[in-house]
This record gives C-alpha cells, structure tokens and sequence, in this order.
C-alpha cells in the first residue's frame, strides 16, 4: 500500500523522521490563520489512493484539535484508502473518572472524535490509569510503542554502573521495564502529594545504591516538581548527581529551572514531543507499528503493543 505521511503544522521534523524511516511520500501541507482566526488548510501532495498518515504533536492541544479532525477529513475525502493517527504524545488522558458531579470525562470524549476522524492510532506510553489498555477507551485499532528499549539503549550507552529510581509508584512499570532490559538495579520511592507543586517523597534503603548512578524516570514532565522532589532527595542521602528521564516532554514554564535547580546531572527526553532535551529517538517503533497495522482494516481484531 503506498504511504503519504502528512505534518500537523508543528510536526513537521517528526513526520520527516518518520517518512525517512518508512520509505514513504512525505506530503506537503499549506495552513494559515484567516483575520478572524479559522484555520485554512491545504494538502497540497496528492494522497489519492493513499494510506494517509498524519503526524501531530499535541502539547497544548486544545488550538490543534481543530486543524487534526479538519485534515483527517480533507485526506479522506481527497481519496485517501484509510487515515491514521500517530500521535506520540496522546492527551486527554487524565480525566478518565467523575471526581465531581457533573464533570466532562473527556478522555471518553476525545477518543470519540478521534475514532469518527482516523482509521487507527499509534501512540506512545499513554497516561493509562483507571483503562487497563487503551482498547478500553478507543474503539479504533490501536498500536501503543513502548519507550522501554530506547530508553534502555540510551542509558547502557550513556550511563556508568546506574540504579535506576522510580519518584512514584506510577512509574514503577517504567524502571522496572528498563531495568530488566539493561540489566541493573530499580528502586521506586514513595509520594505524598501536598498540592500541584509540593511533593514529599521517602526514600528506601540506600545501600544498594552505593557507588551507582542515579537514573530518575518518569512519563511526563509537566511542571517537574515530582522529578526536582526526588533529585533533590536522592542528593541530600549522599548519592551522585542524578540523570532524568522522561517520555514525554510537556514541560510547562520554569520546569527545566526547577530540576537544575534540585541538582539534576542531566536531563533528556523522547522525541515524542520537540524540546532541546530529546535525546532518544522513539521514531524506530512508531514506524514498526505502523508496519504492523499495514494490512489492519477497520474492522481488525483487538489493538496490541508493538
């Protein structure tokens, strides 16, 4: 099946990595703003007969929402055979309950407009809470990449002897995934969550941790507190320097600052989302994912993990 790969504005370095590594056309997208602030679209490479794929990066996504169902729409009726989504960093994940009466579950919301728009998804290490797998959400096939191996490559190329920490017990399938594909030691503290930013971790027995670097990971990195709260911890006990790690770079004002500031050694990300701290290349398991749903019609049997 020929293969157009089409660039959210915003996605366009992602789109390219990821056409390179599938051989495919990279298509070419017009989008501007009119006066009054509608967005104008344009494919402007002919994706008649295509599979078309769309790439988009959607930090902040409530402006881009828009933009991502209108050219979903404009690939298909232009004649494209199916649309999928790769959308690394998936949002609206985190309101998966009623806390309040009333309140929006829009993460069930968000699937929906995305299973009306695209014929699949790929994403990468969603926010999965109170969903077991992402299948208990979107009702289209879905592909999720794991970021474990990258993350696992980098740190035996790049680390010396590390013991890899958890800030939170969220984040125990991610040290404990990357743990056993490098081959050393993991360790998850324990939270106390005070308010959005004040956290107060505890830390385990320390022996074992001895002459060892530090290796924070986590998800996502919003504002940093949880990271900066461990790092800062981890360097009062004695320890090293810390590396972070997260997945997924939000990173809102200040967050970079503030984990310089805890004593962090070295901060670097996946590419699911541009910032300067990308250092591991997830573009490898989206393509292979994207392989892998090459011959899965819309009516394919239950989403799984590449």
């Amino acid at each position: 099946m020929n293969r157009c790969v089409l660039a959210l504005p915003g996605a366009e370095a992602a789109a390219g990595r990821l056409a390179t590594c599938l051989a495919a056309l990279l298509g070419r997208i017009e989008s501007r703003r009119f006066p009054d602030g509608e967005t104008y679209l344009r494919v402007a490479t002919s994706v008649a007969g295509s599979e078309a794929i769309v790439v988009a990066e959607l930090r902040r996504p409530d402006a881009r929402i828009p933009g991502l169902l209108f050219l979903a729409d404009a690939a298909r009726e232009l004649g494209a055979s199916r649309v999928g989504l790769v959308a690394a960093y998936l949002p609206y994940m985190r309101q998966d309950a009623r806390f309040r009466e009333g309140e929006a579950l829009t993460s069930r919301s968000f699937a929906r407009l995305v299973g009306t728009a695209f014929d699949w998804l790929i994403t990468v290490d969603p926010h999965l809470h109170r969903y077991p797998t992402l299948d208990a959400l979107y009702e289209i096939p879905c592909r999720v990449v794991a970021a474990a191996p990258a993350i696992a490559d980098w740190v035996r190329e790049h680390v010396v002897r590390p013991h890899l920490v958890g800030p939170d017990a969220e984040s125990e399938q991610w040290v404990r995934e990357v743990g056993a594909l490098v081959g050393c030691p993991w360790t998850v503290l324990q939270k106390q969550r005070r308010g959005d930013r004040d956290v107060v971790l505890a830390l385990p027995e320390l022996a074992g941790m001895a002459g060892r670097t530090p290796v924070l990971i986590d998800d996502i990195v919003s504002s940093g507190s949880t990271l900066a709260a461990a790092a800062q911890r981890l360097c009062e006990a004695g320890l090293e320097a810390p590396v972070c790690i997260g997945v997924h770079a939000v990173l809102s004002a200040g967050a970079t600052d503030r984990l310089a500031a805890a004593g962090v050694s070295r901060f670097v990300t996946c590419n699911t989302l541009r910032h300067a701290s990308n250092a591991i290349d997830i573009t490898p398991g989206l393509a292979q994912a994207v392989g892998a749903l090459a011959d899965v019609g819309t009516a394919a049997g239950p989403p799984g993990v590449a």
